[in-house]
């Protein structure tokens, strides 16, 4: 949804058609949305040598691929959890593990 329905802009209703021909009703428990600004996201990719040929779309590919993120999680929020990327590692780690622990009631 995210990458086609909104970076590439084809919306979100041919997605979901072709999601529930293909897929049906299914959907996963839990979805973690690990978010940060569009620059952080793709100087990190640059520092791990990260060339891919999502990484070398425009910036304006990357902001709608953020905001549909974002948005799947407003559509959504009984499966999706927002965590903010920009936190230290260890606390990004720390809110997946509780997030983890409260939805799926397993011991992380």
């Amino acid at each position: 949804m995210a990458y086609q329905g909104y970076g590439h802009g084809l919306g979100r209703g041919p997605v979901e058609a072709v999601y529930r021909l293909v897929v049906g009703d299914f959907k996963p428990d839990l979805t973690l949305i690990l978010d940060l600004p569009v620059a952080h996201g793709l100087g990190r990719a640059e520092a791990r040598g990260g060339d891919n040929r999502y990484e070398q779309m425009d910036l304006g590919f990357h902001e709608r691929l953020r905001q549909g993120f974002l948005d799947i999680a407003v559509h959504e929020p009984e499966r999706c959890v927002v965590i903010d990327a920009m936190q230290p590692l260890d606390a990004v780690g720390e809110e997946i593990a509780a997030v983890v622990r409260s939805r799926l009631s397993v011991a992380v």
